[in-house]
C-alpha cells in the first residue's frame, strides 16, 4: 500500500510539473471545439462532461464523448478489473457493479478535480461512492489518467487509493442479510 501511494504521489508530481500547461493557449490545433481553444482545454471540458454524464446516467452523452475503440483500465484486483475495449458493455463492468450501489445523487456524485492536463492527457482526482442495502457507505478517492484523441476519450486508467476498502465494501454489498426469527 505504501509503495502504491508513493507511486501515485510520484506520478502526480511528474505529471503536475511536466505536463501541466497554460489553459489560455489560443493557438488551437484543428481539433473540434471552439475556434482557438487549446487542445488541453477541450480535453478538460470533455472529461468534465464525461463525469457529469456518468453522474446523470446519460449513457448516450457518454458514448458521444468516447472513441469507438476506447480502452478502460481498472485495477486487476477489483471484480470489474482488467482492460475493456470498445463501447459495448461487458460482464462485470464498472456500471454493472456500481449503478445498483448508487441509488441517489449523493452516491453518484464523483467530485472530479482536474489535477493536470496536456495536449492529449488529463489527470483527475475523483470519488468512488456507494451505499449497500444494509446502510454501509463507501467514499474512496481515485486518480484517473485520461488520454484523448480528437477531443474524445481514447484511454482511461484508474488508480484506486484503497482497493482493499472497495473490495470489503463490495463483499458487504453482495452478502445477503441474515433473517432472524421464523
Amino acid at each position: 500500500m505504501r509503495r502504491q501511494t508513493g507511486l501515485l504521489a510520484g506520478m502526480l508530481l511528474i505529471l503536475g510539473s511536466a505536463v501541466l500547461v497554460a489553459f489560455d493557449d489560443k493557438t488551437g490545433n484543428g481539433q473540434k471545439g471552439e475556434p482557438g481553444m487549446s487542445s488541453n482545454k477541450r480535453n478538460i471540458n470533455a472529461i468534465l462532461d464525461i463525469f457529469s454524464a456518468i453522474e446523470r446516467r446519460d449513457v448516450s452523452r457518454e458514448l458521444e464523448l468516447f472513441q469507438p475503440d476506447v480502452e478502460l483500465h481498472w485495477p486487476p484486483s477489483l471484480p470489474y478489473g482488467g482492460i475493456t475495449r470498445g463501447l459495448k458493455p461487458e460482464h462485470n463492468s464498472w456500471g454493472q457493479t456500481w449503478i445498483p450501489l448508487q441509488p441517489t445523487d449523493a452516491e453518484r456524485k464523483m467530485d472530479p478535480r482536474v489535477v493536470a492536463a496536456s495536449d492529449d492527457e488529463v489527470v483527475v482526482l475523483w470519488h468512488q461512492r456507494g451505499l449497500t442495502t444494509g446502510g454501509d457507505r463507501l467514499d474512496v478517492e481515485v486518480l484517473g489518467l485520461y488520454q484523448f484523441r480528437d477531443a474524445k476519450l481514447a484511454r482511461a486508467q484508474m488508480f484506486y487509493f484503497d482497493t482493499a476498502a472497495v473490495l470489503n465494501f463490495l463483499a458487504k454489498a453482495s452478502s445477503k442479510p441474515v433473517r432472524s426469527g421464523p
